[in-house]
């Protein structure tokens, strides 16, 4: 049974959108529901009255009204949604232009910038009016090779306002990276900084901007935002002009009104094999099922300040800007989250009275292991509550938050991914925490465990399925015309249901709890077991610092091995070996005991702080992994060649 940790009192559950949406249903359907599970079964059955229905609540703006709210619902790809309706996917973020702040922004060593409703607003119709001037139309493709700056935000609501698509990737992307991402989906216009800083020090990028625009002819403009120097000497850069001296002064955006389905964002798949896979998602998809997980999900209103620590290669900056959209204050920051201290985001969220902080499972497992205790050094009275998501957060995660961050506070692990730019399980503002497990499955997404024979099943892992359409799904694969790459990163093995990757179970109270991908699942005997399952069991180990688990193929099996990287000054004796098998049959079963314990030097993660255990699997069986710009520290994969201890028994 998993340990409860919280739960929020009557008058805060009376508070929440969530609440307050469960009465417009109650009320317009004549229903009685008092919980959010009740709510939730109601609208994976009415799935075209949900989202009619949040439509409603959420008071999208638009220029022509939609016909019908789903066509073709029970086709995997292929519903259509809200036919009819036209509308501009920036002009719904910039519906407020008053001085409340919109954006604020820290970096390293940097003074901080705030930006007002009213300032975003003058900035992106100064940028919009330079992209015209510059020939960009409906359909064109503007690319960022940014920071996590304001600019960034201003550029994309530019793009975005006038009708083009908008990809970005973060300037620590090397340059076969960025290729292999904008080579694809060839952009008229590229936003760049001049660099970056990390630990302190600044990254120059345009050596690497020159590199890149000279093998994408595509490119007919490079627009440079100042940050490591406030005038940068552009002139290396083909066609490059400084960001401020665009455009002229406009006090109206003239916001093309587009189809729901309009192409807004091409989005990357961040495996390791072959050229990244291109996304491309709508506008409208994106904006209402944004708007559901921020205005329901998250709770966020006008009031709040919300932070989210990503890069621009990360959905959950495309997540985040969003917030916009309800008028909250949103907080970026760009640089290293360790540097000068472990305590550089507590600061941020106390200094900046943050409500909403956003982070991934690695980095509240990395400031856990620097015996960090916010909770006793900062002021966090704002905080409401903290995201998590990148992979799974262990129990010993969930417990670190309530005993060294802060006791009141919704700890919201939350799982889904870029392919629909959202969740498939997340938080409920009206319910309890329970340690290890993700509170619920997103309104509207009809979420499931199947079993090995394609059957539902509950209070037992399975492969996570959501078998009715939603709107954030891609709209198509960039060059895919005929579907067929489309097809086969979700629907090859249930026809009309999407198979995400992910290994998960499904309890009685709508708990999920998620094991891994289902494709670096191990299978020692015959029996599935996800990476996490050992993973939560590691970290009761302190001598271990971090580690990555895989399965190898030995004599027509599948063995655990177990790589662990050790805290500074021990060594990997059979006392500690013994002591890790031990916790691990002890608190999972022996079954998930390893064969194989080594000890690595480093653990390999992708840019987004996840383990790639495909990758070092492939590594350790002498195969290729191609796409290593997607890796945050590629070196370390030297570590896993040619083991000698894995060619023995």
């Amino acid at each position: 049974m998993a340990e409860y940790l919280w739960k929020p009192t009557d008058d805060r559950i009376q508070h929440t959108n969530m609440y307050r949406f469960m009465n417009t249903v109650n009320k317009k359907y004549g229903k009685s529901f008092m919980e959010y599970n009740d709510l939730y079964h109601w609208s994976v059955d009415n799935i075209a009255d949900f989202w009619e229905t949040f439509w409603d609540f959420s008071d999208i703006l638009v220029s022509e009204l939609y016909s019908k709210v789903l066509d073709n619902p029970k086709k995997m790809p292929g519903a259509k949604w809200f036919a009819g309706a036209r509308l501009n996917f920036a002009e719904n973020l910039l519906r407020y232009r008053d001085d409340q702040i919109a954006l604020i922004f820290q970096s390293e060593g940097q003074a901080v910038v705030r930006i007002t409703y009213a300032k975003l607003f003058a900035e992106v119709a100064r940028v919009a009016q330079a992209l015209k001037q510059y020939g960009v139309t409906v359909g064109d493709r503007v690319a960022g090779f940014m920071p996590n700056r304001p600019e960034t935000i201003i550029a994309m609501l530019a793009a975005t306002s006038i009708g083009a698509t908008w990809s970005s990737c973060s300037p620590d992307f090397g340059i076969k990276g960025v290729l292999d991402r904008f080579g694809q989906i060839r952009p008229k216009i590229l936003f760049t900084a001049d660099g970056y800083f990390f630990k302190g020090k600044p990254i120059d990028s345009l050596t690497s901007i020159s590199k890149v625009i000279e093998q994408l002819s595509c490119v007919e403009k490079v627009i440079v935002v100042p940050f490591i120097n406030p005038e940068p000497d552009v002139s290396s850069v083909p066609n490059a002009v400084n960001f401020n001296r665009i455009g002229r002064k406009s006090d109206e955006i003239e916001f093309e009104q587009l189809p729901f389905d309009h192409p807004l964002y091409i989005m990357y798949s961040s495996g390791t094999t072959g050229l990244p896979k291109c996304m491309v998602q709508s506008a409208g998809g994106i904006l209402i099922h944004h708007l559901k997980e921020l205005m329901l999900h998250t709770d966020l209103k006008r009031e709040d300040t919300i932070f989210y620590f990503t890069t621009c290669g990360w959905m959950m900056w495309n997540w985040l800007t969003t917030s916009l959209a309800v008028g909250a204050t949103l907080v970026l920051y760009d640089g290293n989250p360790f540097h000068p201290d472990p305590g550089v985001l507590w600061r941020m969220a106390q200094d900046q009275k943050i409500t909403v902080f956003g982070t991934s499972a690695g980095y509240l497992g990395a400031l856990k292991n620097t015996g960090s205790q916010p909770m006793k050094s900062y002021n966090l009275s704002s905080l409401r509550t903290i995201l998590s998501t990148g992979s799974p957060l262990s129990i010993e995660g969930f417990k670190y938050v309530y005993e060294e961050i802060k006791k009141d506070v919704q700890l919201s692990s939350i799982s889904g991914g870029t392919d629909l730019n959202g969740c498939f399980a997340l938080g409920n503002p009206m319910g309890p925490v329970y340690a290890g497990e993700l509170q619920c499955r997103g309104l509207a997404m009809k979420v499931q465990a199947f079993d090995e024979d394609g059957h539902s099943v509950v209070n037992q892992q399975g492969e996570l399925v959501c078998s009715a359409p939603f709107p954030s799904m891609p709209i198509y694969f960039w060059d895919d015309p005929d579907q067929k790459k489309y097809h086969s990163a979700y629907f090859d093995v249930y026809s009309n249901i999407w198979r995400h990757g992910d290994y998960i179970e499904i309890n009685d109270r709508g708990g999920v709890i998620i094991s891994g991908r289902s494709d670096a699942t191990l299978n020692p005997g015959g029996v599935r077991i996800g990476t996490a399952e050992i993973y939560r069991q590691i970290e009761l180990v302190d001598e271990v610092a971090d580690s990555i688990v895989i399965g190898q193929r030995w004599k027509d099996d599948i063995r655990i091995v177990l790589f662990v990287k050790l805290r500074p000054g021990l060594e990997l004796s059979d006392s500690l070996k013994n002591k890790i098998r031990e916790t691990i049959r002890k608190n999972a079963s022996p079954r998930h005991v390893p064969s194989k314990i080594l000890c690595v030097p480093d653990i390999p993660y992708t840019l987004n702080m996840k383990k790639v255990e495909l990758a070092v699997k492939k590594i350790i069986e002498n195969k290729p992994v191609t796409n290593k710009d997607a890796l945050l520290n590629p070196e370390v994969l030297e570590y896993y060649k040619e083991i000698k201890e894995l060619q023995e028994e």
